[in-house]
């Protein structure tokens, strides 16, 4: 323990204490998670949750969220609008107390919601204080109020500036550029999530526009089937063995479960899970519930009806393949916790969700013995498949966790500090063996993969633990797949891509990012994965090597200099080991793509689309967006 003392007073006046929403504007990333993207919108949730938390009472059904020509942000609902009167405790409006007061608001035990989802009442206020500027107008009793407020600091009180007839809240705000890393919202990104939110809340509107300058659209969502739709906008790409999802809905007190299910030929589990519209990506007690009924339930009807033996046992795996699932489940006091605050704690509703699912998948297994029989024997032939994969998942696992031999081919690095570490995937021994002359031994290695490796998307795992390049990058990485990954064990902290600039090129780095995201996608999500960005072209004046990595960077330097040795690279063989390192691999001057996972839905989807057997969506696909074929590398996926 270190012995060096910091030689100043520690007394009364060190201990700083920090008054309304100063905590806030010090400490943002502790109310909404970081002050990147995701943070700013964030900021948008959880205003919308505040007109959701109304739907769910009863009170609201059309919200709409608006990007302003000046870079603002406005939600409206229908709801009652956040209350006028002055709060006897505080002096004030109630209005200023909830934009004003961390922790207050109708969600404390007060009746004012019984269940409701965001931060749970400091979500308007933490708003407020990381605002340049808010606006937020009450309509209710025939009045129009209004109140504004610089970086959460009222600038007059709540005042009547006219007459309605109309009911809500409107709030508009522009976020503080002291703050945030950028104050630019994504309207894809709110689109997204708005709709999950519709999908969620059947018979919920929720409208979305664009003002901004050049970029002006609109959408409008709105699901009375609610999460059946859900299911069937998942499995769109899909050939599904039920013509219908499955639907089960109950309520219990003031806790209601809701499941959609609906099984396809895919080899893939897509489960999506929510508690009071919270993405619990970590799962909990729901999920336990659901997975649980599922096998017990598929079993007992297997060894009732002699599909299976009474001694033969599907496992949870074996019922799930090719199963898409959304389940919803609404209570009044959630508990969050796990790594990132996203998975259900509350004990009592993995019993209520097993309630459900064997009262009502129960009953659709007894009344539909044809579709049971189907399912069954799915997963009866999944079974077959996992056990002969087993040996080869055994073999692979002991290669990744127990050090076992590392792949001939892989030229490895000397660092055993995985943080330091990278690894390039290259395309054929020809680059293969100029990235190895080109490479930092100290920290970079080098795994050369031949041809394209086997599509995953359609493949069961037997065949994909087969495939010996596949093989080979889990060996080489260290972490294992599947249900068996841990990113504590990977042995390179970054993952790269580098492909040739060309369609095969492309083709390759499409089938390494379909195996992430189907077997190793805690890789994608926590920004493990890269894609290396070589150069285009080499234009040669006056003995200095100039490098462009786009036709317009080349239009531009050629419209300045006049006719130049234009090389246009078509793989990364043409290069020297020289220029590879100069222009892809070196640290200090490269230039790479991380690949991120901002929606986890939207990505199943385009994996599905691009990768799976349908082929008309597949060109539908390439046709609408055959435009932005310019750009298409530098899409997130």
């Amino acid at each position: 323990m270190s012995t060096n003392k910091v030689q100043q007073n520690y007394g009364e006046e060190q201990i700083q204490v920090l008054e309304g929403l100063d905590p806030v504007r010090k400490r943002p990333g502790m109310y909404i998670g970081s002050t990147d993207t995701r943070g700013l919108h964030h900021l948008v949730q959880e205003i919308v949750d505040n007109s959701i938390d109304e739907a769910l009472a009863g009170y609201c059904d059309t919200i709409t969220v608006t990007l302003n020509k000046d870079g603002s942000c406005s939600v409206r609902d229908n709801g009652r609008g956040i209350p006028t009167d002055i709060h006897h405790g505080e002096g004030v409006s109630a209005v200023e107390v909830v934009l004003t007061k961390l922790h207050a608001g109708g969600k404390f035990g007060g009746g004012g919601y019984k269940i409701s989802g965001g931060l749970h009442g400091v979500g308007l206020s933490v708003v407020n204080a990381l605002s340049e500027w808010l606006e937020v107008e009450v309509f209710q009793k025939g009045k129009h109020f209004k109140q504004i407020y610089n970086r959460g600091i009222p600038q007059r009180r709540l005042e009547v500036v006219g007459e309605s007839d109309e009911t809500g809240t409107l709030v508009t705000f522009l976020p503080d550029s002291e703050i945030f890393e950028t104050t630019v919202f994504s309207y894809d990104n709110l689109k997204v999530r708005l709709r999950e939110l519709c999908y969620l809340n059947k018979g919920l509107t929720i409208k979305i526009a664009d003002l901004r300058e050049g970029q002006e659209r609109s959408d409008s969502f709105c699901y009375e089937g609610g999460i059946i739709h859900f299911v069937n906008d998942l499995n769109q790409n899909k050939t599904v063995l039920l013509d219908e999802p499955i639907y089960l809905e109950k309520q219990y007190g003031d806790n209601v479960v809701e499941i959609a299910m609906q099984y396809n030929d895919s080899y893939t589990e897509t489960l999506f899970a929510f508690a009071n519209n919270i993405n619990t990506e970590e799962g909990g007690a729901h999920v336990d519930g659901f997975k649980a009924a599922l096998s017990k339930l598929i079993n007992e009807y297997a060894h009732k009806s002699n599909i299976m033996k009474e001694d033969d046992k599907l496992s949870g795996e074996d019922v799930r393949e090719g199963l898409t699932a959304v389940i919803s489940v609404k209570l009044p006091e959630p508990q969050f916790e796990g790594q990132t605050k996203t998975k259900l704690g509350n004990s009592e509703m993995r019993n209520l969700v097993q309630r459900t699912m064997q009262e009502a998948f129960g009953t659709f297994l007894e009344e539909n013995p044809s579709k049971a029989k189907e399912l069954i024997l799915k997963s009866v032939t999944a079974k077959r498949a996992r056990e002969a994969a087993r040996k080869a998942r055994e073999a692979t696992r002991k290669s990744a966790f127990e050090g076992s031999a590392l792949p001939g081919k892989l030229a490895d690095c000397s660092e055993k500090n995985a943080d330091l570490c990278e690894i390039f995937l290259v395309e054929g021994d020809s680059a293969g063996g100029t990235a190895k002359q080109g490479r930092d031994r100290r920290f970079q290695a080098i795994l050369p993969l031949r041809g394209k490796i086997l599509n995953v998307e359609k493949a069961r795992v037997n065949r994909v633990l087969e495939n010996e390049e596949i093989k080979a990058m889990i060996t080489a990485f260290g972490g294992g797949m599947q249900e068996d990954f841990d990113v504590s064990k990977l042995r390179y902290d970054r993952i790269i891509c580098m492909t040739d600039a060309d369609v095969d090129g492309s083709h390759i780095r499409i089938l390494l990012l379909t195996f992430f995201f189907r077997y190793m996608r805690p890789l994608v999500e926590q920004g493990h994965v890269y894609i290396a960005q070589p150069p285009l072209y080499k234009v040669t004046k006056n003995k200095v090597d100039n490098y462009f990595y786009s036709d317009k960077e080349l239009s531009d330097f050629l419209a300045e200099n006049g006719k130049c040795d234009v090389q246009r690279y078509k793989g990364l063989g043409e290069m020297n080991a020289e220029q590879l390192w100069e222009t892809t691999m070196n640290p200090a001057t490269r230039t790479m793509l991380r690949v991120t996972m901002e929606d986890a839905i939207e990505a199943d989807g385009i994996f599905t689309l691009l990768m799976g057997d349908d082929a008309e969506p597949r060109r539908a696909f390439i046709e609408e967006n055959a435009k932005l074929v310019a750009d298409l590398d530098t899409l997130d996926v």
